[in-house]
């Protein structure tokens, strides 16, 4: 059932990265600025809404953002209760809820309810809760955050104001892993802040799970992007570089060679993911010369000479082919990255688009 909210506070403890460092105001917050904006203006303006629906992937930040909302309104903790509704879905918890919201806060003027999954409620106890937003009493705010807008029903959406919180992007984790390293007081390279972001797949609390996972291996905290790559399973650049070599050359056979050899020590979607991340660089490089400035920001100097070298080849030893890094190449790359996690042998997918390209 709801249970108040622990005491905010940036503690110095043992604590996850994630949670040490998730922001407390509104300026903490990073790449959600629209959010940021409409929530900032109506706490300033007091038009507060009773509902808010916060929608977005796994760790984008949506509970943050609530109890930031709450804090930004003045709520203390002892009126700012928290439900996780996949452990807690029933109509008799929303029941238990709606009783408690009858109650006046103690020393607020809201109470301010967070009920985090929400996707995750029965349909008996959606029913519950849409007579509470229907006729909700003057002291009670509401947020739902999800994952999966689609599995809340219409009826609740439109009671509430709806906030889409998109990805935070490449850079935005890079500089993430790169300010958080620092205040760890660790020394995070360039190319291994690049990789924790990339890896971190658009999450801010997974890309703060791989940089604390480094630095408990780190014994200096001088963190390289070797460390990070034998942190998250990655193969070497030069690894990914011969394989993108061997795909210029339409040499299938060295490519699935360079691909298996990597594998010793490299996960398959890593080793996808990577290639996928070089070739669009490589595509980008041909096509829009003018962004080697950003690339420059994302890969290695060495790594930019061999993608510039790749872009600049039109060469396959076979007259008239053109090189094999392409756009029909990127799409198979692009597809066996989705179908790795899936597939019986991970390896299968690669060696199938490779197939596809080059046979």
């Amino acid at each position: 059932m709801a249970k108040k909210a622990p005491a905010g506070g940036h503690e110095r403890t043992a604590m996850a990265l994630y949670r040490t460092y998730r922001p407390h105001t509104f300026a903490d917050v990073r790449g959600q600025e629209d959010v940021v904006a409409v929530l900032e203006a109506a706490v300033k303006q007091g038009k507060i809404s009773h509902a808010y629906l916060f929608a977005g992937s796994r760790g984008t930040g949506k509970t943050s953002m609530a109890r930031i909302l709450a804090r930004a309104l003045g709520t203390h903790d002892e009126d700012v209760y928290e439900m996780d509704a996949a452990s807690n879905r029933g109509i008799e918890e929303i029941r238990e809820l709606r009783e408690g919201v009858n109650t006046l806060p103690f020393s607020s003027e809201y109470k301010f309810y967070i009920i985090d999954e929400a996707h995750a409620l029965t349909k008996d106890a959606w029913g519950a809760f849409l007579k509470t937003l229907e006729e909700p009493p003057a002291h009670a705010i509401f947020v739902l955050a999800t994952t999966e807008l689609e599995r809340v029903p219409e009826t609740i959406q439109s009671r509430c104001q709806v906030f889409r919180f998109k990805k935070p992007s490449h850079d935005t984790l890079k500089k993430l892993a790169q300010d958080v390293a620092k205040k760890e007081g660790a020394s995070l390279a360039p190319a291994g802040a690049e990789l924790i972001a990339l890896m971190g797949d658009g999450s801010f609390r997974d890309t703060l799970g791989i940089l604390q996972k480094v630095l408990t291996v780190s014994a200096d905290k001088q963190l390289t992007e070797a460390e990070v790559a034998k942190v998250v399973g990655a193969p070497s650049s030069a690894q990914v570089n011969n394989f993108l070599r061997a795909l210029a050359k339409r040499d299938l056979a060295e490519a699935l060679a360079v691909f298996h050899k990597a594998l010793v020590g490299a996960d398959p979607r890593v080793f996808v993911l990577l290639c996928v991340a070089k070739a669009r660089g490589v595509l980008l490089l041909r096509f829009a010369p003018k962004m080697e400035g950003e690339l420059g920001e994302q890969f290695s100097p060495d790594d930019l000479g061999v993608l510039k070298e790749l872009a600049r080849s039109t060469s396959s030893g076979q007259a008239g082919n053109g090189s094999a890094i392409n756009a029909a190449l990127l799409a198979e790359l692009l597809t066996a990255l989705i179908e790795t996690p899936r597939a019986p042998l991970p390896q299968l997918p690669l060696e199938l688009a490779l197939y596809r390209a080059l046979g």
